[in-house]
Parts: C-alpha cells; sequence; structure tokens
C-alpha cells in the first residue's frame, strides 16, 4: 500500500535513501518511513508559510520560527541540580563483586529466580564464600575471579545495577536480589568513596543548556504531532507520530 501525505506519494527512491539510518531502529521500515512522513508534514507546512529554500533548510528555518522554547532561569536550574546531586557528584567509586544469574529467552525464570534466592541465603549465611559461590555459579566471566567488578565509577555500569551499588553501605551484602536487564545479581561491596558535589556555578550553564535542549526536543514533538494531526496521511499508522527526527 503505497503512503500518501498531503496528496504526494512516498516513492521508494526516497526510502532507499532514507532506510540505511534506521538499521538500528526496531523496525527499520516503519521508523523510516515515519522519518519520510514527518519530514513531508513539515515542508508542507514551511511552503504553506512561505518559506523557501533546500529542504533541510527549509525545516530548520521552519522549526526555529514556530518552535520557541525560553531558556530556563537561575532558579528552575539550582532545583534541577538539587534534585539530581548524584549527577554532579564527581570522584564517588565504590568496590563490587557480583554473581549474575542470565535471563535468557528459553529459561524458566521462577527456578533460576529459586536458585539465586538459595545462593543469595548462602551468601548472607557465610559472606567468606562469596568468591567460591560465584565462580560456581556466575554467568559473568568475573566469576573466574570471584565475582570482582573492581572499582565502578558513575555510569560505568547499567543505571538499575548502579543505583542499586550506590545506595548501599560499604562493606555490605546487598539483602535482596539486584534485577537488571542482564539478570539477577547477587552483589558484595566493598570500600567506598563518596566523592564530592560539583559547585552549582560550576555546572549551571550546562544544566540550562540541557534543560533547554529537553525542552525543544519535547516541544518539536508536540509540533509533529499538531502537523500530523491536521495533515491527510495514508497508508501507515504513525502511533502518536513519535519522530526520529528528534534526537
Amino acid at each position: 500500500m503505497p503512503v500518501i501525505v498531503n496528496g504526494y506519494e512516498l516513492s521508494d527512491a526516497e526510502m532507499e535513501c532514507e532506510l540505511p539510518q534506521h538499521q538500528d531502529a526496531s523496525d527499520p521500515l516503519k521508523s523510516a518511513m515515519t522519518a519520510l512522513v514527518l519530514r513531508r508534514v513539515l515542508l508542507d507546512q514551511a511552503r504553506a508559510l512561505g518559506l523557501q529554500g533546500e529542504d533541510e533548510a527549509v525545516v530548520d528555518a521552519l522549526l526555529e520560527q514556530e518552535v520557541l522554547v525560553p531558556t530556563p532561569g537561575r532558579e528552575e536550574c539550582l532545583r534541577h541540580y538539587q534534585a539530581h546531586a548524584d549527577r554532579f557528584t564527581v570522584g564517588e567509586l565504590v568496590e563490587a563483586n557480583h554473581i549474575l544469574f542470565q535471563v535468557t529467552p528459553a529459561l524458566d525464570l521462577e527456578s533460576l529466580r529459586k536458585h539465586a534466592e538459595t545462593v543469595l541465603a548462602d551468601v548472607l549465611d557465610k559472606p567468606e564464600r562469596f568468591a567460591a559461590l560465584a565462580k560456581a555459579n556466575s554467568n559473568c566471566p568475573s566469576g573466574e575471579v570471584g565475582g570482582n567488578l573492581g572499582q565502578l565509577g558513575r555510569g560505568a555500569t547499567v543505571p538499575e545495577f548502579e543505583r542499586a551499588v550506590f545506595a548501599a553501605e560499604a562493606d555490605s551484602i546487598i539483602p535482596h536480589l539486584v534485577e537488571t536487564r542482564f539478570g539477577l545479581h547477587i552483589v558484595q561491596l566493598g570500600r567506598k568513596a563518596e566523592g564530592s558535589l560539583l559547585p552549582f556555578e560550576q555546572v549551571e550553564a550546562g544544566i540550562a543548556d540541557a534543560m533547554q535542549r529537553a525542552s525543544h526536543s519535547h516541544a518539536v514533538r508536540q509540533y509533529l504531532q499538531l502537523l500530523v494531526g491536521r495533515a491527510k496521511i495514508s497508508g501507515i499508522d504513525l502511533q502518536g507520530a513519535d519522530s526520529p527526527l528528534v534526537q
């Protein structure tokens, strides 16, 4: 079925040019076609407003004219800084060991969880056996060295693991399984270095820039949804017009 936007039929040649940019998407064809549809909607709006020039320049000019985002003020930036102090703390380190029970599609998750809980009970009862149990049970290469992950800083691991290890006390074993996208973890903490919070004045400009970029992306998405709602589009369901054009 052809995809038609405001009477314009998107061509196979356009798809061939766009598709290579979407190979990392879960559905490259859908992602590429969505990008083409949204670009066409933007171009139609730009022409309707009398904007002239090359396609990319016209789209940029349209968004600059139509999507206006105020620069966040000092108080707004300060509230963000205070609410997310961990993001502006440097030098924070933690020593960690873990035992990973990897989750795979064919695995019985309930059986895996029961086994992991049994090993966790053994670890909590006899912490000195952690290294041996890691070598015997862990699906991570670190199991060969007793589960040792070394010193970890912020950003070194997936967010769900990071939250758990930095929230736990030094020289302790987290008394529950830590669940991440990789599976179930038993985690033992060693020493922790608390780090130091960067002064607000040092990060204020970066916070303002990041907040404005986030607000701009959100505003562009809303603008696209508005244009899509007005457009005559057939041959594709945009499902809310979540745009691959917005970074």
